[in-house]
């Protein structure tokens, strides 16, 4: 039996679970590809440190050279995470003829034109399943499942963490900053939260399903993103008044206009059916011309939802080394640099949707006119509004949902009102 050497960079908690899985399925994998997966080296910062997966001592090494330099690894599994020093690993592995599998959204996200134009240069796979929604193969589908298609747009949640919080903040009526806590304590949330609570973290993967299911190259520093920190549970109780619930949202949209991606806290009805996505789960619900809706459930992160799509990637990478097929753009490849094209995305101010407003403004007669006045002027209707009882500092919250608006007139506004405003966007179509 052929055996196909594999190295791995990285033995943390996606590292362990995929050593796990080649360990533990090894016969079933061995039945399916007709060959072998051995892991010939680990790449690790330390040799000495406690793993949560037992690897022999001498499999492992601090040396990239160990990996690079190994005739017979065939695959390199990048698990590092961070752009540097995974960029320069990836890089090199290529050159050495090496193909790559990675789960590390930002490094594509972030060099990946890079990373692509090398590989179909030098004929070599790049594949990326785990590094979008975790175990769920919705990238495969996208290029494979959905090729005859033409796919229009798609929205879902694709981070764990802020859905984990919100949903946290809906069931208990919990502010934010004590559901961050309750989702750090968990373990669904970093010490530091700032790029998943930031909304980077959705960006990234956003740039990459852009990448797959439209063809453009996107930098994910010019997708309009918003985080979820500002959330209040006023809104999150107010929201649900209306027959809302608030989620974080990855959108991509495509038309004769272009593209347009945003990542931002939605209004989502609760009849919706990203509406019951809970904890710490993903969903991406597609539209394509031919299939129409499609929806793509599960868990979006950790060791081993996370570690079936790398494991997934390295047999689908073996099968073609083992049926011939070589070249980066095959079968196995997701490599679309030679297809795609920088894209400049359509500005947001150009998006129209309808909008969740909440002002918080003294009690004082005459205020809602004014506000309302300002709305009108800039072509913004109203379709419903309610407002609070006056709290202790005698300032009340004004309610309002739109009609649907450009964001561009309604920023502004929001400017002339000059007041302190809370605005969510709807779910399109909502």
């Amino acid at each position: 039996m052929r055996a196909l050497g594999v190295g791995i960079l990285g033995l943390g908690n996606v590292g362990a679970g995929t050593v796990r899985l080649l360990g533990e399925h090894r016969a079933r994998i061995e039945a399916r590809l007709g060959a072998s997966l051995t892991i010939r080296r680990v790449l690790v910062r330390d040799r000495a440190r406690e793993r949560a997966v037992d690897v022999a001592p001498e499999l492992l090494t601090t040396d990239i050279g160990a990996v690079l330099g190994d005739p017979e690894i065939a695959i390199v599994v990048e698990l590092m995470g961070g752009v540097e020093p995974a960029r320069s690993y990836i890089l090199a592995a290529l050159r050495a003829g090496k193909h790559v599998v990675t789960a590390n959204k930002a490094v594509l996200a972030e060099r990946g034109a890079e990373i692509f134009a090398e590989a179909a240069r030098v004929g070599r796979a790049v594949v990326f399943e785990g590094s979008v929604a975790g175990g769920i193969p919705l990238l495969r589908s996208l290029r494979e499942g959905l090729a005859s298609d033409r796919i229009t747009g798609l929205c879902g949640i694709v981070n764990g963490t802020s859905n984990y919080i919100l949903d946290a903040m809906t069931r208990t009526g919990a502010g934010f900053a004590d559901a961050l806590a309750g989702a750090q304590a968990a373990g669904y949330a970093e010490a530091d939260p700032t790029l998943d609570v930031g909304g980077g973290d959705a960006a990234h993967k956003l740039a990459l399903l852009a990448l797959v299911a439209f063809g453009v190259q996107v930098d994910p520093a010019t997708i309009p993103t918003e985080g979820i920190s500002h959330i209040t549970a006023f809104d999150i109780r107010a929201a649900a008044e209306l027959g809302f619930v608030i989620k974080s949202l990855a959108i991509g949209q495509r038309d004769e206009h272009g593209v347009s991606l945003r990542v931002h806290p939605t209004l989502v009805p609760r009849t919706h059916v990203l509406a019951g996505v809970q904890g710490a789960f993903n969903a991406v619900l597609v539209q394509s011309d031919a299939l129409g809706p499609s929806l793509y459930y599960g868990r979006g992160a950790g060791m081993m939802p996370t570690a079936v799509a790398v494991v997934s990637d390295i047999l689908e990478v073996a099968r073609d080394l083992l049926a011939g097929l070589y070249s980066g753009p095959g079968r196995s490849g997701q490599v679309l640099s030679a297809t795609s094209a920088p894209v400049r995305l359509r500005p947001l101010a150009d998006v129209v949707c309808a909008h969740y407003l909440c002002f918080r403004a003294p009690h004082v007669p005459g205020v809602l006119g004014r506000v309302a006045a300002c709305l009108g002027r800039h072509g913004v209707s109203i379709r419903r509004m309610s407002q609070e009882t006056p709290s202790d500092d005698g300032s009340a919250a004004m309610v309002m949902l739109t009609e649907p608006v450009a964001d561009g007139p309604l920023a502004a506004a929001l400017v002339e009102a000059a007041l302190p405003v809370t605005r969510l966007r709807l779910l399109p179509g909502d």
